[in-house]
């Protein structure tokens, strides 16, 4: 990696010199005349080094270290430069957070030393950091592209800081499982989550769900409810589509986000609330918002922290990663196969556009599964290949739909349609076990079927306890 610089010194000589040396080390240099011009590059660039004398004009060594180290990580190390005698004050500046230092007039050899151990312990912060992010965002997401890696770094950098969020991405592209990484590092992990889809319901109902009502306080209200936001408080709030959120409630969620109190229905006082608020949408809600259809306040204050997921056509290098986690997935579930990914899978997948990005990735690998029988994949079912998509060919309709479900020839259906739709039975009854953590009137209950017809159903498709996660604890 590249390292960037910045050498400050009230002695343009030294600072002459100081960069020559470092530039012929490869890292790339700016300078500063002192510590007030220092810190206001520092706030305006990333530096992975400052270099800094102590006694200059306007701001000297100590309080330009000082109010670096009280910057939000991360911070560039800090390197004194102190002229001889006065060792006690470099010395201050270790204890104060400083990472090393060296005496002026130096020797070449004395100062490329500290520098090289700086530089090491910025490498090796950065790749604690990438790896952090990477297996947290890896507890939610599949992946082994440089974009999302890089994704990771940043979800595993703001988890901790307690600021608002804004996920924007494709529909497909996995904001909620970000989301959810994103509460997995945070200081909130153990307190309530709550997810509420902003286009699931009227203006009215919204407002109603997401602030609390009081008894009465509208036709049906039989009984008060706190509301979401209440019920997240302490912990964190997912407005999913956000860009969908009625007009009448933009203003009433602004003030949550200014003043962090709800106003319930049919209450008059408000009601603090402690609750970190991350919002996701597949819009564009800066167009939105030229466009009156968007508050801009509310943009602005969403976007304090701005993360965009990719589309799978910007990181076809997770297409064979998640391919296999699903095929593994989907064999598993509907007791067929286990299917693998082949070269010629592998080109078909590579050769869409995926436009619906994972999503649709995963729902074409569970079809091709479920209509596929014996030992090998029935290719025909895949999605017809279609040219690698633009944002502005993104929205163009699903060619799934204009893909076959089974293959025809002359000779009639290439198909055995009891054996498939077994499978797919199976597949399905398995999911409804595995979502109701194997309580079987539960799972008889949401398939809309009797417990005896599902124990029928179990024994038809040997799934005993060993095949699927059973808890009888009805």
């Amino acid at each position: 990696m590249a390292f960037r610089a910045l050498v400050v010194d009230d002695d343009s000589s030294v600072r002459y010199t100081v960069r020559g040396i470092l530039e012929h080390a490869k890292l790339q240099v700016d300078e500063a005349a002192d510590g007030a011009e220092g810190l206001e590059r520092v706030e305006n660039n990333n530096y992975d080094l400052v270099v800094t004398d102590i006694q200059m004009p306007r701001m000297d060594g100590i309080e330009l270290l000082n109010r670096i180290r009280k910057r939000p990580t991360p911070q560039p190390k800090v390197i004194i430069m102190t002229a001889h005698g006065s060792e006690r004050l470099a010395v201050e500046a270790i204890k104060a957070g400083a990472f090393d230092y060296f005496r002026k007039p130096f020797e070449i050899d004395e100062m490329m030393a500290v520098v090289r151990r700086a530089t090491e312990s910025v490498r090796l912060t950065a790749e604690v950091e990438r790896l952090s992010g990477e297996l947290n965002l890896t507890r939610s997401l599949i992946f082994t592209s440089a974009a999302m890696s890089k994704l990771a770094v940043l979800v595993q950098r703001i988890a901790p800081r307690d600021v608002t969020v804004l996920l924007t991405g494709e529909s497909g592209t996995g904001k909620e499982r970000v989301a959810d990484a994103l509460v997995a590092a945070s200081g909130r992990a153990n307190q309530p989550f709550v997810r509420f889809n902003c286009a699931a319901l009227t203006a009215e109902l919204a407002e109603a769900e997401l602030f609390g009502h009081t008894k009465g306080a509208f036709t049906g209200a039989v009984k008060a409810r706190p509301g979401l936001f209440r019920e997240a408080d302490g912990g964190t709030i997912l407005l999913d589509e956000i860009g969908e959120l009625p007009a009448t409630i933009q203003a009433k969620l602004l003030r949550v986000l200014q003043e962090g109190e709800v106003r319930p229905v049919g209450e008059d006082q408000p009601i603090k609330v402690d609750v970190r608020i991350i919002a996701a949408t597949h819009r564009d809600l800066m167009q939105m918002a030229a466009e009156g259809k968007f508050r801009e306040d509310l943009y602005y204050r969403f976007k304090v922290v701005h993360l965009r997921i990719p589309p799978l056509r910007e990181r076809p290098e997770d297409i064979p990663l998640l391919a296999r986690h699903f095929l593994s997935e989907f064999s598993r579930r509907f007791g067929v196969g286990p299917f693998k990914l082949t070269p010629s899978l592998l080109e078909r997948l590579n050769a869409h556009s995926w436009p619906g990005n994972v999503r649709e990735l995963e729902n074409a690998l569970e079809s091709l599964v479920a209509l596929s029988q014996g030992s090998e994949l029935d290719l025909s079912v895949l999605p017809q290949s279609a040219p690698i998509a633009t944002p502005a060919t993104a929205a163009a309709p699903h060619p799934a739909t204009a893909a076959p479900i089974v293959s025809m020839s002359d000779g009639g259906a290439q198909v055995d349609l009891k054996a498939r739709m077994d499978a797919y039975e199976r597949g399905i009854i398995v999911a409804a076990l595995e979502a109701a953590h194997g309580n079987r009137s539960l799972t008889a209950r949401r398939l809309g079927i009797n417990r005896a017809t599902l124990h029928g159903k179990l024994r038809k498709y040997g799934l005993t306890d060993s095949d699927v996660d059973l808890d009888e604890a009805e």
